[in-house]
């Protein structure tokens, strides 16, 4: 791929798998987690440089998860700061102090517990820096003005086609037709650049040109008395403790300063609009900003010394009626748009573009059947309906809360805004359906040992994740090297992972591995502490992948450049068995194993590429872990998939979810 293509001309012999427009953080992540993949992918951007923009705030800790899945979590922490604690004011006199996050403290199951304050264009810095990694670099200048993808794309000719002049004929003929043809507008020598690609994802926010061209509605509401300037300012030195953040709420109007991390007199400034005589906002300016300082902090105006990115906010919620049009997909603010509060847009991004991702990549690869993009829209257009809903909601809590002294921004916060919570119980892909009674059952909201899961399922405290449910994280110990590492960590790369707890689940191991090395699947055999690990993998087998995991590690090899396909860990304090509701399977495990019967128990969980699980069953029930991972990954080693044909679900089949999702 070429290192840098922002100032040369796409022309109209130009192909890629995937073009993603907008480089914001959903566009870089999807095109980070495509190239490692292997993907032919570009992104572009209409802007003539870098975006820059403050809004977001910084990743929570869902978002945190998918960074260090892609190998970037300790450069965005590095370059940002754990959440401040907040300090309130009233006619400029310091009322109350606020920490939301004092009780909370990272647990076996969730290595990050809070969100992080991370300026959003450094962020993308480093995502931008990762993508360059893979060769693959930001094209700049790039504006879509056309899109063009056949009504009745045919399927592209794959593995098991005919042979011979006429049937590579048909097969480019067909290929081009599978193809979206994207316009760009004119270049600076007035040339028009056409490029084509297989599949087109709109990451190019709220007001989207892909999403205007696909003519898909964005139906909902702006408040136009909603209203809020922000900017990036520098204060003079020691003007406010930069290890709180600020924030004043006056009977007429809003200060909020909080530090930019990384910054040495950096903040994000944040207020209530100065209004003309007739009560309408004015535009934000420096020397407005300087006046609302003054006003309602008490310190002098001159202590605002730079003020830039200054933009005007309104309270948007609005979504698409669809997130797909054949070959073309949104994603993002593109999609979806939330009020600010709970600081949810953002992640809610990135957090589909993960979604997307290892689906794009499995259909490209010929291993999956293209349906498999049909889940893109299945799963996240309901979590979008619902982190409207939360956050409007979060919204109102607030403004009521603010109206008192002692108000504040900890309002919009709750264990929902963490992210931690979402999962997609209702999707097809979660094969182990079982779930779906209790969701129904009368009594399932109200049963005394229910917890109410974000999505609206209940979720009991001793049954362990769910097909569905976010997949828990769990600290252990390499087997044959005996370093620490974590269950995420894994899981961490463009792989499905099967996880086998208890020595029956070492048949369907060994099935899977022999069918799936190499090929997008890795096995990772979970043993209990106590448990004997002689006989199920061979010492220069242990050492071979303990030397290859480590090697890894050191490297920062991930995806599919990252080795081996299986690895075996030890649970040694029990918080893998705990988390995934194993730990009566390994008591009998351990009390049948030298009965005459030789009977042998255990689970298998499959955790697809984005942390989720899919399938969770017992280690004798073989079957059905083939037919999951035959549709996720095709037959393996033995067959390739036809490539894809573009299919395309009507929205008519959501709204009976996402209400259900809504009401959750």
């Amino acid at each position: 791929m070429d290192a840098d293509r922002g100032a040369g001309t796409v022309t109209s012999t130009d192909v890629t798998d995937v073009l993603v427009v907008g480089a914001g953080p959903t566009g870089l992540v999807l095109a980070c987690d495509l190239a490692r993949r292997g993907i032919a992918v570009r992104i572009v951007d209409r802007s003539p440089a870098p975006p820059r923009t403050s809004r977001a705030k910084g990743p929570n800790p869902r978002s945190l998860e998918i960074l260090d899945d892609l190998g970037v979590a300790e450069a965005v922490l590095a370059a940002g700061s754990a959440p401040l604690p907040m300090l309130k004011y009233r006619d400029r006199a310091p009322v109350a102090r606020a920490d939301p996050w004092a009780g909370s403290a990272p647990s076996p199951d969730a290595a990050y517990d809070r969100a992080w304050l991370v300026a959003q264009w450094r962020l993308e810095e480093i995502l931008r820096a990762r993508l360059a990694g893979y060769g693959v670099r930001v094209e700049l200048g790039r504006k879509v003005v056309g899109l063009t993808q056949s009504p009745d794309a045919p399927a592209e000719a794959g593995a098991g086609a005919e042979d011979g002049p006429e049937a590579d004929a048909d097969a480019d003929a067909d290929a081009e037709a599978s193809r979206v043809v994207v316009t760009f507008a004119e270049d600076r020598r007035g040339e028009e650049a056409v490029l084509r690609a297989r599949y087109v994802v709109g990451c190019d926010g709220a007001h989207s040109s892909v999403r205007k061209l696909l003519g898909i509605g964005f139906e909902g509401t702006t408040r136009e008395d909603q209203v809020m300037v922000c900017g990036d300012v520098e204060l003079a030195e020691d003007a406010l403790d930069r290890g709180l953040w600020h924030q004043w709420f006056d009977e007429d109007g809003a200060v909020m300063l909080c530090p930019i991390p990384g910054t040495r007199t950096g903040w994000w400034f944040q207020a209530g609009p100065e209004r003309d005589g007739r009560g309408r906002p004015l535009a934000p300016t420096a020397d407005g900003f300087r006046r609302l300082l003054a006003h309602h902090t008490g310190l002098p105006g001159q202590a605002l010394t730079r003020a830039e990115l200054l933009s005007t906010y309104r309270v948007n919620v609005r979504m698409a009626d669809r997130f797909r049009a054949g070959r073309v997909f949104l994603a993002g603010d593109a999609a979806h748009v939330h009020a600010i509060a709970g600081g949810l847009g953002m992640n809610t991004g990135i957090q589909d573009a993960f979604n997307l991702g290892w689906k794009l990549g499995e259909v490209l690869a010929g291993r999956a059947d293209p349906g498999l993009l049909d889940t893109y829209e299945e799963e996240r257009l309901p979590v979008a309906a619902r982190t409207l809903d939360l956050t409007s909601e979060r919204l109102r809590a607030t403004l009521e809360a603010i109206r008192r002294p002692g108000g504040g921004l900890d309002s919009a916060i709750t264990a929902d805004t963490t992210g931690l919570g979402v999962g997609y119980r209702w999707s097809s892909l979660a094969a182990d359906r079982t779930h779906l009674d209790a969701r129904t059952h009368p009594d399932a909201r109200t049963h005394p040992n229910a917890v109410t899961h974000p999505t609206g399922a209940p979720l009991t405290a001793d049954e362990g994740p769910q097909a569905g449910d976010r997949a828990p994280d769990a600290p252990c110990t390499e087997a044959a090297t005996g370093a620490g590492t974590r269950l995420h960590r894994v899981f961490a790369g463009p792989r499905t992972t099967v996880l086998g707890f208890g020595s029956g689940s070492a048949a369907v191991l060994d099935e899977v591995a022999a069918t799936y090395g190499g090929t997008g699947v890795r096995t990772c055999r979970v043993y209990a502490a106590d448990e004997d690990r002689a006989g199920e993998q061979s010492q220069e087998q242990s050492q071979e992948q303990g030397e290859e995991q480590s090697a890894d590690r050191r490297e920062g090899r991930t995806g599919a450049e990252a080795g081996p396909p299986g690895c075996a860990v030890i649970d040694a304090e029990g918080h893998a068995a705990a988390a995934y509701g194993t730990g009566a399977s390994a008591r009998a495990d351990a009390s049948v194993g030298g009965t005459a019967s030789g009977a042998r128990t255990g689970t298998i969980v499959v955790v697809r590429p984005d942390h989720h699980v899919g399938l969770r069953v017992p280690a004798d029930d073989a079957r059905s872990v083939r037919e999951y991972l035959r549709r996720l990954h095709g037959t393996g080693h033995s067959a390739a998939r036809p490539p894809e044909q573009s299919s395309e679900r009507s929205p008519d089949r959501f709204p009976d979810m996402v209400d259900a999702v809504r009401k959750g």
